[in-house]
């Protein structure tokens, strides 16, 4: 029995080759792979000797031969197979042991060159694994070193690996090559979206050429194919409902505000809904530098205030809504002390979220069984975010509105101008209103929420919820209301001034603008168009 090694990632190897050794298989090795297990003192045969052809081209070229992939991909039970090997002098190859170049962990590198880049994408290794991996039924193909130990105890104990775990490797060899090349054309696919940004930056200073050449390059500018690479972060109890299997899957890399990076400090297992419910109150959270608390339910917010510091910001919140915060999730973008997690415990939450928590708080909150504590890195906002929807058929993707205007008094369209008091509510009204299901109204006052209208399918009706809550609270005058539309008809400027509201803010944009400017100028209420809309479907 013959093993063919060749590892980038050599932990691990040495104590496997050996192993292979004291079951009596022979070792093929390449290049560093064959040093190192010589230097441990395994038996190694050189690639060049099965090959009768020195590697060449630095390395690039040493495996990729018949007398290499003829001995992988032969079949046992087929007569023409075995024939063809004795006429050209070719042996079995019975496993294949290759981990490849580090092409993600090389163009990581804040500094790498393209070069560097093209110089780690390997060709010979995932041209082993295919081989190993199509001829499953006699070859083991091994791409994971967690494998190393099962692969040994099968062969001390059976002379070689069962069948079904080579359809296993199989799949897991393909699945990992399928995912490296796809980082690889990724990487390369920015590259070139990159190369068209240039060439139409340069162009765009030469008149009507640099017009055309924008134009003919407009194709080049989304990928035709784009490749999903998330592995398996856990199997969850069931889905929104319970007759729904579901699972929650994480990218490679890490990025902050994320649930799939979260550390689980204390309580249950999440749910699909928690991870939807948390992620929304993540991106609230991300839209603020000064402390600040969210509380939400059904990925909609119910709370939320700034405030002095994790304390104030939670006692405003909570104050927004007693009654909808009840089984809720909270995030903060400060460290929660003991003070403040001893305002929380008293609340029955799914979910408190925060960049840290004090040992002192965490004594306090882990005496409740179930509240899931989750640590989230909120050290810096994510770059170039994208949100992926799916469709049946299909896949929808998008930049993740992460792009807030911030709102001035320059942008006033009626006859009184704001206040910087109400400036500063409306710059918070129009951060939190855009994470609300549209259409959205949300109503504010001194940094906090006083109402929210969600997901009503005029904008008239989000206005009398949001309104109403105001109301019912006792808040009657000095509001702020932000809408994350347009207004199509004046009604809402009419309500909104019977509810008390002195302020407005919306995105414009409708032919009825100027009805709705004319009806505040009426009223005597200040509006704000801001020029970009957001809606949350």
């Amino acid at each position: 029995m013959k093993a063919l090694i060749s590892v980038s990632n050599k932990t691990g190897i040495v104590e496997f080759a050996k192993n292979l050794q004291k079951s009596g298989w022979e070792i093929i090795a390449t290049g560093g792979t064959m040093k190192l297990l010589q230097d441990e003192g395994v038996n190694v045969i050189n690639i060049s000797d099965i090959t009768s052809f020195p590697e060449i081209c630095d390395g690039r070229v040493k495996t990729l031969h018949p007398n290499v992939h003829g001995g992988l991909l032969a079949r046992r039970d087929d007569k023409n197979h075995l024939q063809a090997l004795k006429e050209n002098n070719i042996e079995f190859i019975d496993m294949v042991c290759v981990n490849l170049y580090p092409f993600r962990e090389t163009i990581a590198k804040p500094d790498v060159t393209m070069e560097d880049a093209i110089e780690n994408i390997d060709i010979g290794g995932p041209s082993m694994l295919r081989s190993g991996a199509k001829n499953y039924n006699d070859v083991t193909v091994v791409c994971d070193p967690q494998d190393y130990d099962r692969i040994i105890e099968e062969i001390q104990k059976n002379g070689n690996t069962t069948p079904e775990t080579r359809l296993e490797l199989s799949a897991k060899a393909f699945s990992h090559t399928a995912t490296y090349d796809s980082c690889i054309a990724t990487y390369l696919q920015n590259s070139v979206d990159e190369l068209t940004r240039h060439c139409e930056s340069e162009s765009s200073k030469q008149s009507m050429s640099g017009l055309l050449h924008s134009v003919r390059n407009d194709a080049l500018k989304q990928p035709k194919k784009i490749f999903l690479n998330y592995e398996l972060a856990q199997s969850l109890r069931y889905g929104e409902n319970p007759h729904q299997s579901a699972r929650f899957y994480k990218q490679d890399t890490a990025i902050p505000y994320s649930l799939a990076f979260a550390k689980q400090l204390h309580g249950k297992e999440l749910s699909y809904n928690n991870i939807q419910d948390a992620n929304a109150a993540l991106n609230i959270a991300m839209e603020f530098d000064e402390p600040f608390c969210v509380g939400l339910k059904h990925a909609n917010p119910c709370g939320a205030s700034t405030g002095k510091d994790a304390f104030d910001a939670w006692t405003k919140t909570y104050e927004a809504d007693k009654v909808s915060i009840f089984g809720g999730i909270v995030a903060f973008n400060r460290t929660v002390d003991e003070k403040t997690a001893l305002a929380l415990k008293p609340v029955f939450l799914e979910i408190v979220i925060a960049p840290e928590f004090t040992d002192e708080a965490l004594n306090v909150l882990m005496t409740k069984k179930n509240l899931r504590l989750l640590q989230v890195d909120m050290s810096k906002k994510i770059e170039k975010p994208q949100q992926i929807v799916s469709v049946n058929g299909g896949i929808l993707v998008q930049d993740l509105d992460t792009n807030t205007v911030e709102v001035t008094e320059k942008m006033t369209a009626t006859t009184k101008k704001p206040t910087p008091s109400q400036v500063n509510d409306m710059n918070f009204g129009w951060r939190i209103v855009k994470h609300v299901k549209s259409n959205a109204i949300v109503v504010v006052k001194n940094g906090c929420t006083v109402g929210v209208g969600a997901g009503q399918m005029n904008r008239i009706g989000s206005a009398e919820i949001a309104l109403t809550q105001a109301k019912e609270k006792g808040i009657t005058t000095g509001l702020v209301l932000a809408s994350d539309g347009f207004f199509p008809f004046d009604d809402t400027v009419t309500l909104a001034k019977q509810y008390g509201v002195e302020a407005i803010v919306q995105p414009g944009g409708s032919v009825q603008d100027e009805a709705s400017i004319t009806k505040a100028n009426e009223l005597g209420i200040t509006m704000l168009l801001t020029g970009m809309r957001h809606f949350k479907h």
